[in-house]
């Protein structure tokens, strides 16, 4: 264990169903302080089940995760959230969205003001402020669903396919943003995606993970500096390497599921 690790996964194991269905088992991570570490497997290898995990919002069977080298046992405060469906409630506002985590701590008044108008600021939505889920596009609405994670503070963000739902542009657009928040405000991130080219873009090491039960394969180190442009990272010859270093080592996988499911 390095003196700079934020978290530590150490023999982990997550079972479903009395022990009949294993989401992954015996994973060993270790992710630094302010480092982005995104992670990318196949359908169903447990890379959501592992995120939850490490949010507390799941136990594991075996194993344990730490965080500042106090075990994780239930959500915790200082870890923030990020979800695929965006998860916003929607009979509130868009500041009501942002504000809504603060409120629930009992954060004072005069601090859920400035984290909220900040933060709002922060993700370019400061005029519609008193908009509603239904009247913002994907991409609004996930970037309402990142305000209201770094509302709370957090030292940890746990993202899991935050840009998934949302269309191709769309995409390209919240990961320059992305980029550009964690350049401002470095906090440890764990970024789920199915795409390896967000996993480049975005990470500083890319863990590859087998199918179930998942365990990593691989740890990569992406070593494109910081700040880093997209369009310059994609036009790198290294890119092209790492793209399909990581695809060779996911196709198997991959193309046995896509038999299997049009075989069905």
């Amino acid at each position: 264990m390095s003196d700079g690790a934020k978290i530590i996964i150490e023999r982990a194991s997550k079972l479903f169903l009395e022990g009949s269905v294993v989401a992954f088992r015996n994973v060993d991570l270790q992710i630094n302080s302010k480092e982005v570490l995104c992670v990318v497997g196949p359908s169903g290898c447990g890379k959501t089940t592992l995120l939850r995990c490490i949010g507390g919002l799941l136990t594991l069977n075996s194993g344990r995760v730490l965080i500042d080298n106090r075990p994780v046992t239930s959500p915790r405060e200082g870890v923030g959230i990020v979800f695929q469906h965006f998860g916003l409630l929607p009979w509130k506002t868009v500041a009501e969205n942002v504000s809504f985590g603060l409120q629930m701590v009992g954060a004072p008044r005069q601090l859920i003001r400035e984290r909220t108008e900040r933060y709002i600021r922060l993700v370019g939505l400061e005029s519609f402020e008193a908009q509603y889920p239904y009247q913002l596009s994907g991409g609004m609405q996930q970037r309402v669903g990142l305000a209201r994670a770094l509302a709370i503070n957090p030292d940890v963000l746990l993202m899991d396919e935050p840009f998934a739902s949302v269309d191709a542009q769309t995409r390209e657009v919240l990961q320059e943003e992305l980029l550009q928040l964690h350049d401002r405000e470095r906090r440890t991130m764990i970024f789920i995606t199915h795409s390896i080219d967000e996993a480049i873009v975005l990470g500083d090491r890319v863990a590859v993970m087998t199918t179930r039960p998942g365990r990593v394969k691989e740890i990569l180190s992406i070593d494109f500096k910081r700040p880093r442009d997209p369009a310059a990272v994609r036009s790198h010859a290294h890119y092209a390497e790492l793209r399909n270093h990581i695809w060779n080592e996911l196709r198997p996988t991959v193309v046995e599921e896509a038999y299997e499911r049009h075989a069905s």
